[in-house]
């Protein structure tokens, strides 16, 4: 394959992450609108939200067979328009019944998109023969990070949601339709076996999916209770509680956009190995943190430490599968739903004991990332990239 379609195929999905995280990002700046629009209770609202969770993983297992069926461009491309144009349904909801709905068909195609781009992702690292996985997934909090700002202000300046998320949708298709001409069409070899259409993970990915399940609760309890943690544990202001957040993202950002580097230099096991160590010496200043800052501190160092982690997964999970979609479909649906689970494991953990305690069992997890980091060195790319005639 040309050298150079290949590089304008990194562009491509580089941008595709970036896509993917901006409709995130938009969508969580405007959940305040929604529970005044619809004049929801937080309970009512928390059960809306748990649709896209609930959609996502019953249809992450299916994206194997539709990236058999149809390509891995024509997929991409496709799940991306799908996922833009999705940004602009649940605003349309007149009640939280279609909103439930709405959230639920936005989720499922949100998981779809995600295995989609990063099969392609590993496809591209394939023929470039190096890791570009980390930042892959560093473009997709970047987008994230950007779409939210312009929430930001969108939700300062009273915009409607559904101008704000519709305007969006538009620009999203439009950056997602011109990206995706650009990316690989890699089709299954003539004779190929199709996978199921509910890829269950073979024992390979499912050990690394763990992995990532581990990451992901790390990942997912620190950002909705890091803010929570320092107003309780630490009786900070809630100025000095939110700055918790913002330095957990920004680590976490860093972490990927720097991680490629990283493991080039080091491999992936080493690198795992020490993102293992920073994340539980990051959970252990949480836990035994009185102070907001050994806090944050904290909470920087679980970010910096799980960062690389689902990226390195996922690339790994491709390679070990019969097709990079079978593989990333299974280790993401397993590693997802510890987003599903961390949020209340933490909070149920949190009301029979204390915050303190509930993160004893991240820091845990983490060791479990350091002491299984030699996994994914059984499934890594070669250090070498393809011949310009490589297929």
């Amino acid at each position: 394959m040309d050298s150079r379609a290949v590089s304008r195929a990194r562009v491509a999905v580089s941008v595709t992450f970036a896509v993917h995280g901006a409709v995130t990002g938009s969508f969580a700046t405007r959940i305040p609108w929604f529970q005044d629009h619809l004049h929801a209770g937080p309970g009512e609202l928390g059960l809306a939200l748990l649709a896209p969770a609930v959609g996502s993983l019953v249809a992450m297992p299916m994206a194997g067979r539709i990236i058999h069926r149809f390509g891995g461009r024509t997929a991409t491309r496709w799940l991306i328009a799908m996922w833009s144009a999705a940004l602009a349904l649940p605003a349309l909801a007149p009640n939280l019944a279609v909103l439930w709905f709405t959230l639920l068909l936005y989720g499922a195609v949100a998981g779809m998109s995600d295995v989609a781009m990063n099969a392609q992702g590993v496809v591209v690292e394939q023929r470039l023969g190096r890791s570009i996985m980390s930042g892959l997934h560093g473009m997709w909090s970047v987008g994230g990070l950007a779409a939210g700002g312009v929430g930001v202000l969108a939700a300062q300046y009273g915009l409607d949601a559904r101008v704000h998320l519709g305007a969006m949708a538009v620009v999203l298709l439009a950056v997602g339709g011109a990206m995706g001409p650009l990316l690989l069409d890699i089709r299954a070899e003539e004779g190929e076996a199709a996978p199921p259409r509910f890829v269950l993970p073979s024992r390979h990915v499912l050990v690394l999916g763990l992995i990532g399940f581990c990451a992901v609760f790390a990942e997912a309890a620190s950002q909705d209770w890091c803010a929570v943690y320092l107003r309780q544990v630490t009786g900070t202001s809630a100025g000095v509680a939110a700055t918790s957040y913002t330095a957990f993202a920004f680590t976490m950002a860093a972490g990927r956009l720097c991680g490629d580097m990283v493991v080039r230099r080091l491999g992936a096991v080493t690198t795992v190995r020490i993102s293992g160590l920073l994340a539980t010496l990051g959970g252990a200043l949480v836990v035994f943190a009185r102070t907001p800052l050994p806090a944050i501190t904290g909470f920087m160092l679980i970010g910096l430490g799980v960062a690389v982690v689902v990226p390195l997964v996922f690339g790994a999970a491709g390679n070990a599968a019969p097709t990079p979609g079978e593989g990333v479909a299974g280790a993401a649906t397993i590693s997802y739903t510890s987003g599903f689970v961390a949020p209340s494991a933490i909070g149920g953990i949190a009301a029979l004991s204390s915050l303190s305690v509930s993160f004893i069992l991240v820091t845990a997890l983490m060791v479990a990332v350091l002491m299984s980091a030699g996994v994914l060195g059984r499934h890594q790319v070669s250090r070498e990239p393809e011949s310009a005639t490589a297929a």
